[in-house]
């Protein structure tokens, strides 16, 4: 297991896995590890707008892998996560992310409602809920970026994927009766022996066309 010190060397090392060595599953650790970096990831106020849903079963998988256009990823690796945004993203949501904290901090609630009135305020000054889903939205991708990471220094493939018919995955999986929608999948395992991606040098650009340093 690479050290946290390692970090760029992990990320290196890591790719979009392209075929998974289906004899390889992940540990009971190794997956609690990710659903815990996935729930400790950052959001804007800290609101959470998201749930992840973990899929092992094999009939089900057969299934989103019939509404992702085939992609072997979905059956084959270890497991597979959809990363979800709520449907509703308004007061209730705000309101349940304050009692959380008074509880946790054990504050009086009544401490928060500046806070809460700005984030209220944030939510509501958007155009529509549609524009606030949107933004919940982006804040999904914050956690996908902090599962990547964290499985790159654990030596886990994986392979983020928004190719994928989201009102089917959403039927299959029955997210409208847990508030959730999907947005992006994260197949997460061990990668297979003859991916030929694997050996492939890693191509980004270089520091000096996409870092600007003003000092």
């Amino acid at each position: 297991m690479r050290s946290m010190k390692n970090i760029i060397e992990a990320l290196q090392w890591r790719y979009a896995t392209k075929e998974f060595d289906t004899s390889k599953k992940l540990s009971s650790e190794q997956l609690h590890t990710l659903t815990e970096a996935l729930r400790l990831s950052a959001s804007s106020f800290g609101l959470q707008p998201w749930g992840f849903v973990v899929v092992s079963n094999p009939e089900v998988r057969a299934k989103l892998r019939e509404a992702a256009w085939g992609q072997s990823q979905i059956t084959d690796a270890s497991e597979l996560i959809v990363i979800c945004v709520r449907k509703n993203v308004d007061s209730t949501l705000v309101d349940t992310w304050m009692q959380s904290i008074a509880k946790t901090r054990g504050i009086d609630i009544a401490e928060l409602k500046g806070y809460s009135d700005m984030i209220n305020g944030s939510i509501n000054g958007r155009s529509s809920p549609e524009a606030a889903k949107e933004w919940a939205s982006r804040q999904v991708y914050i956690a996908l970026g902090t599962l990547l990471a964290t499985a790159s220094v654990e030596e886990i493939d994986t392979c983020p994927m928004e190719g994928f018919d989201n009102k089917k995955f959403d039927d299959i999986l029955g997210l409208d009766a847990l508030g959730l929608e999907s947005r992006v999948l994260a197949a997460v395992g061990f990668r297979s022996a003859t991916d030929k991606m694997a050996s492939l040098p890693k191509t980004r650009f270089p520091k000096e066309d996409v870092v600007v340093e003003i000092k």
